[in-house]
């Protein structure tokens, strides 16, 4: 009996993340989106050469798109290709998704924030959190609450390498 092969796993794990909005934002729901790119933008992606730090999703005509990402050619690009770094690209979701996130930034105030792109299989996929914009003083907590926990964290090993 023959082998099964194992998935290619050259594709797969996280690209970019986007670790500030952890800071600005609380997230309430995480939503996955496809990306709707182009050839030499999947090349680039392949090169890590894509960052989502200054990025934000908006619903525009009914359709969701990620503004202000950017993803930088490469210099091989293809001589017939104009290649825009910066460009609007397309989120890819169900009409029903699109709905429900339509309403929740329309009337409850959220807006939607991209804090991930990850391969899944051979797509690119980008993880979208509706979120809230976080207070200084939310910031400052959190701030706190992360020193803390590492401290506990530090103490614990200390006691458990002492006994």
């Amino acid at each position: 009996m023959a082998k099964k092969k194992d998935k290619d796993t050259t594709g797969s794990g996280t690209i970019t993340l986007n670790k500030r909005a952890r800071h600005e934002y609380h997230f309430e729901e995480r939503i996955e989106a496809g990306l709707a790119l182009q050839g030499w933008e999947l090349k680039a992606i392949r090169a890590g050469r894509a960052n989502i730090g200054d990025a934000y999703a908006v619903v525009l005509q009914g359709e969701l798109f990620l503004i202000g990402s950017q993803i930088t050619p490469l210099i091989q690009a293809s001589t017939h290709v104009v290649a825009n770094d910066r460009r609007t690209r397309k989120l890819l979701l169900h009409r029903h998704e699109i709905d429900r996130l339509t309403g929740r930034i329309q009337r409850d105030g959220y807006t939607l924030v991209p804090t991930a792109l990850y391969w899944k299989g051979n797509k690119v996929k980008a993880e979208i959190a509706l979120a809230r914009g976080k207070q200084q003083h939310d910031k400052r907590d959190a701030s706190k609450e992360r020193d803390w926990n590492r401290e506990k964290q530090r103490a614990m090993r200390r006691h458990n390498r002492d006994a």
